[in-house]
């Protein structure tokens, strides 16, 4: 279980990035689409195209850390979003949900052989 403070900001990235990024590459993703500061203490998270990855990036004042899923079967889904917007703002029940797979758009858990 993925379980974070009721207080930590959770930023979704609403475009896919490349998931062969990692540490450097998703730090940089952060700054330049997201516009925040990847030390400023929020869960960052990127998906690929498809939605079938997810990668969380978070500095904990220490060190940057990197989380990885990849579904075998199925797509993560959220609400889209409202406008061009580069990011959604979650809140770490709502993460929680995302990464169990609860299709956030109908609040309903999603079969995984559905696309």
């Amino acid at each position: 279980m993925l379980a974070f403070p009721a207080a930590i900001r959770i930023f979704l990235a609403v475009r896919p990035v490349d998931m062969r990024r990692s540490f450097n590459g998703l730090w940089a993703a952060v700054s330049e689409q997201l516009g925040e500061d990847p030390k400023g203490g929020a869960v960052f998270c990127f998906t690929n195209a498809d939605r079938t990855r997810l990668k969380l990036l978070y500095w904990d004042g220490t060190g940057v850390w990197v989380l990885a899923k990849r579904l075998e079967r199925g797509r993560f889904s959220w609400a889209a979003a409202t406008d061009e917007r580069a990011k959604l703002e979650l809140a770490p029940e709502a993460l929680a949900m995302l990464v169990g797979g609860v299709d956030l758009r109908h609040g309903s858990l999603k079969p995984w052989y559905e696309r």
